[in-house]
């Protein structure tokens, strides 16, 4: 696995806009994301539909052709220098199909920032656009807006890149060791769902795979990672990272679990590394060279995640 093509950082006065590829977002926290982003000296445009709703499925922002629609036009607009998702929940699988990935590539690299759902996109612009994406906090989520450590470290991440090039977790080793690999993954129930679609990596093989996720009882997870074992999505990875398991059965039930799946790979695994859906996300960009170690709780960069 070679890394990805890093976009350039911003820089104040940059114009950024924020869609929602997924799940409907509440006015008043899109407001509170906005506020922080314009603190930034960031110039946000927020995308026609974000606030729609789908007529049927009250679980979508408004319609997968709208929800595309947005996307798309936030990324081909030549003023745009970052996409930020506002926020995860369902439906950009419905739109990933709908998007025209060549108008996308022939408007160059752009900063993408999301997680969760947006799992599906961080994949789809890996393999048709070649990109290195920002697995962090979204414009309207809880998480970022209630936050100050996940602001801080997205705000770095975007503008000063050189200075978060060492992730440090606060955790340890599930499997102890260190290893050299390009960062890649997310949420771990939106991995096994992307298996055999068409923007789906074939396999981890040369990367370091982050993994997380949010209110899952313990044996769905096992499904989850058996599938991934099962269909060789995990041959050939160098190391695995363990991100947040917020609203999942007792962590010791997860660990236990993730141990007796992850074990057999023969790699490093680091857990508890402090990024997915927790207080004070880290953000990760997908797509750079990196070495984990996993008993000091640590992933390097070999390059800034943006250049």
């Amino acid at each position: 696995m070679k890394p990805l093509v890093r976009p350039a950082r911003l820089a104040p006065g940059a114009r950024v806009a924020v869609v929602a590829p997924s799940g409907p977002v509440p006015e008043e926290r899109l407001q509170a994301g906005l506020d922080v982003l314009r603190g930034w000296d960031l110039d946000p445009v927020v995308a026609p539909h974000v606030l729609d709703r789908h007529g049927t499925f009250d679980y979508l922002a408004g319609t997968d052709a709208d929800r595309a629609a947005d996307l798309q036009a936030a990324w081909c607009e030549p003023s745009v220098d970052a996409v930020l998702c506002a926020r995860g929940g369902y439906g950009a699988q419905r739109m990933a199909d709908l998007l025209d990935w060549e108008a996308m590539r022939a408007a160059g690299p752009k900063v993408f920032v999301g997680f969760s759902d947006i799992t599906a996109l961080h994949e789809a612009f890996a393999t048709r656009l070649g990109l290195v994406t920002l697995h962090g906090p979204m414009a309207a989520g809880l998480d970022f807006v209630k936050n100050a450590r996940a602001q801080e470290h997205l705000r770095a991440t975007l503008f000063a890149p050189e200075t978060v090039r060492t992730l440090a977790s606060g955790g340890g080793a599930l499997v102890p060791g260190r290893a050299r690999g390009v960062t890649l993954g997310g949420c771990l129930s939106l991995l096994a769902a992307e298996l055999s679609t068409p923007h789906a990596r074939p396999s981890a093989r040369g990367g370091l795979l982050c993994l997380e996720d949010v209110g899952e009882e313990a044996y769905r997870l096992d499904r989850y990672l058996t599938q991934l074992l099962r269909a060789g999505r995990l041959d050939g990875v160098r190391g695995v990272l363990l991100g947040s398991w917020v609203d999942c059965d007792p962590y010791d039930e997860v660990r236990a679990m993730l141990a007796d799946r992850l074990g057999g790979l023969g790699v490093p695994v680091a857990e508890e590394f402090g990024f997915g859906h927790c207080e004070g996300a880290l953000t990760v960009p997908f797509g750079v060279a990196a070495e984990l170690d996993a008993d000091a709780g640590t992933l390097t960069l070999d390059e800034p995640a943006l250049r």
